[in-house]
């Protein structure tokens, strides 16, 4: 049976989810801009018409827009979408002039536009730490206690004690590493070394492909080799120093899956259509949410790692770009040209607008509003 978390909750969720990133990522402007002592106009969650607000003793307006999709700091100075000074900022006083974010110069300017997706990793790991703490770590020798029969290890010369060393050169020092590497790449050939006795050996096989539906009714193509461990799990208790170790290299091992997955769709490996956009966040937010906190305190650390990787690509409007720009300004000692940049910066927005719609057409596409229209109409 099919189960629905229902809307209330799915918008509760998603706000949950949603709203504290947002506002963590640009609290981590707007403190890097108050370190090098750059005014802040504005800072929001939510674009649109103000619903709520109130301007601090600095001069700052902190307010609430009717769209919970995003937010944004305003920066005194910061006076179009390429960061470029006009007319208006070479008029200011000297002294107010020297508060504004183009007063400052280039590495300080870098740091401000990425203390936001730092931030959003930082919160990330501070919540993969806390698991950690909290369960432990466990710990899978990559050693095969069975190959399934009919799977693709069984088209292999692995045998039950065989030791995994490697997929495709990357190296395997946990049975977990087995299942990240080949659940991304159903239908692909790898080629696996691994030891018997002592003695290396490399074996090659096609990834198996695996579908599946969760309680949600959500369908999954996953790549499968078929092997199963020897049973040996050993959950070591995890210190308050070694905690953030094991976050960081769980935290990369999330952003090398997400930057494989992207190389995928771009190569044409991975369907486009498994691309999603908000309405897919807030149907899983709801999901998640009916799964138990831990569930969806994990689904917000996953969102807040892909929050701040997506922020990082050098794509113009996003962070990434601004800090592509701020790059090129720093190695020509002088910023591109006014005009190039505003183009870029068009150019980059309508680009995102069309991805956006993309991934919304998407999302309506899985929650099968195109099929219900369809078959209206016929």
């Amino acid at each position: 049976m099919i189960e629905t978390p229902g809307l209330l909750l799915t918008v509760l969720a998603f706000a949950l989810a949603i709203s504290p990133l947002v506002f963590v990522h640009e609290m981590g402007h707007y403190l890097a801009g108050r370190l090098f002592g750059v005014k802040a106009d504005v800072f929001s969650i939510g674009f649109g018409r103000e619903i709520a607000g109130f301007t601090d003793r600095r001069g700052t307006r902190w307010k609430i827009g009717w769209l919970p999709l995003g937010g944004y700091v305003k920066f005194a100075g910061d006076m179009n979408p390429a960061s470029q000074p006009d007319t208006t900022w070479l008029s200011l006083p000297p002294d107010e002039r020297a508060r504004t974010f183009q007063a400052k110069p280039v590495w300080q300017r870098a740091i401000i536009v990425a203390a936001g997706p730092a931030i959003n990793f930082v919160a990330a790991i501070l919540i993969l730490a806390g698991f950690a703490l909290a369960y432990g770590e466990a710990v899978i020798p990559p050693v095969v206690g069975e190959v399934m029969p009919g799977s693709a290890a069984a088209a292999t010369t692995l045998r039950p004690g065989d030791r995994v060393t490697a997929i495709d050169a990357r190296d395997v020092t946990d049975f977990a590493d087995i299942a990240r590497y080949v659940q991304i790449r159903a239908g692909e050939r790898v080629t696996i070394t691994a030891e018997r006795d002592g003695r290396p050996f490399t074996t090659a096989t096609t990834v198996g492909v695996e579908q599946q539906r969760d309680r949600f009714g959500n369908a999954y193509r996953i790549g499968r080799l078929g092997l199963r461990g020897n049973g040996a799990v050993d959950i070591r208790p995890v210190s308050v120093f070694r905690a953030p170790v094991v976050a960081v290299q769980r935290t990369g091992e999330i952003v090398r899956m997400m930057v494989e997955t992207l190389g995928q769709v771009i190569s044409g490996r991975r369907s486009v259509k498994e691309l999603g956009g908000p309405v897919s966040i807030a149907k899983v937010s709801g999901e998640q949410m009916t799964l138990g906190l831990d569930a969806f305190v994990f689904f917000v650390a996953l969102v807040s790692i892909n929050l701040g990787f997506i922020n990082l690509l050098p794509v113009p409007m996003l962070d990434g770009g601004h800090l592509f720009f701020y790059a090129i300004e720093a190695v020509r000692r002088r910023p591109l040209d006014p005009g190039a940049q505003e183009w870029a910066f068009r150019g980059g927005m309508i680009a995102i607008l069309a991805l956006m719609l993309f991934v919304t057409f998407n999302d309506l596409g899985n929650l099968g509003l195109w099929k219900n229209i369809a078959s209206l109409i016929g």
